[in-house]
C-alpha cells in the first residue's frame, strides 16, 4: 500500500512556510526601514526621564520638598 497524502501535505506545509518566512523577512525590512525615517523625540530626550540626575538625591525636608524646591 503506497500512502502519497503525507508527501503532499507536507510539500504543501513546506510551501506555507517558506512564504511565511518571505512574509516575515519584508515585514521585517520594512519596520527597519520605518525606524530609520522617524525622527527622534523633542530634543532627543526621554521626556519621562527628563531632568533626572544619576546618584544620590538630596534628602527631603518635613514639609515633603527637597532642599532646592520652595
Amino acid at each position: 500500500m503506497a500512502h502519497t497524502r503525507p508527501s503532499v501535505n507536507k510539500r504543501l506545509r513546506e510551501m506555507q512556510k517558506r512564504e511565511n518566512q518571505a512574509a516575515k523577512v519584508q515585514r521585517r525590512a520594512r519596520r527597519a526601514e520605518e525606524r530609520g525615517q522617524k525622527p527622534d523625540g523633542p530634543g532627543g530626550e526621554d521626556p519621562d526621564i527628563a531632568g533626572i540626575v544619576p546618584g544620590p538625591q538630596p534628602p527631603l525636608r518635613d514639609d515633603g520638598l527637597t532642599r532646592d524646591e520652595k
